[in-house]
């Protein structure tokens, strides 16, 4: 919503787009209602009128980092029609850039430390959004002709969700700035086929002779 006067914007969004700064800066717990609807130019009353609890504007939050996620892939297939391994690499891109851009580290995670309720709706619309993304990781690498697909993808979801703690606790100049190399590495190493095991034919080669003969 950046240069977009704000009255022009409908609440709800200024509540959300407001919710959404506050949330990854300090955490959900960090940030009162109060505080929200300062920061999106409303009042409480306005805030629970299109949000019944904070809960709920948590579960909103979660939803717009979501929306970007999709968005993503869409722009990775978008950008790379019918080629599986540049959007395996575009998504490689893409995550080294999550990795380094922010050491406030995944909104999604973040979310899911502090919520410490497993039944809580928002923590279980994480989980599912995580594993998607692990699926749809996996689909493609399988389409880019990776023999263990489904190993590379919990591999590289390891690694992209490491990293990203890893950027938050030991800062930009530790592991996680080898993100690409490592995950290239890994890359390389699951694209490798096996051998195909050579056929011993001396035995049956000499069966063969003594038959003729």
């Amino acid at each position: 919503m950046s240069g977009v006067p704000a009255a022009i914007v409908r609440p709800r969004e200024r509540i959300i787009a407001a919710a959404r700064e506050l949330f990854h800066r300090h955490g959900i717990r960090g940030v009162g209602v109060d505080t929200i609807a300062d920061a999106a130019g409303t009042n409480k009353m306005t805030l629970y009128r299109h949000f019944e609890s904070k809960d709920e504007l948590i579960l909103a939050y979660v939803r717009t980092v979501a929306a970007e996620g999709e968005t993503m892939w869409q722009e990775i297939a978008r950008d790379h029609p019918g080629d599986s391994q540049a959007q395996l690499d575009d998504w490689l891109m893409r995550a080294a850039e999550c990795v380094s851009a922010d050491g406030r580290g995944c909104d999604l995670a973040n979310v899911a430390v502090e919520l410490t309720e497993d039944n809580h709706p928002a923590r279980k619309l994480i989980e599912q959004l995580k594993i998607h993304h692990r699926d749809r990781l996996a689909a493609l690498c399988r389409a880019a002709g990776v023999v263990q697909s489904e190993a590379l993808a919990d591999t590289l979801t390891l690694l992209l969700e490491g990293a990203r703690v890893c950027r938050v606790t030991a800062g930009r100049k530790g592991p996680s700035a080898e993100f690409i190399h490592t995950a290239r590495t890994v890359i390389e190493s699951f694209e490798k086929k096996p051998k195909a095991k050579r056929k011993d034919t001396t035995h049956k080669g000499i069966e063969q002779r003594r038959t003729i003969a």
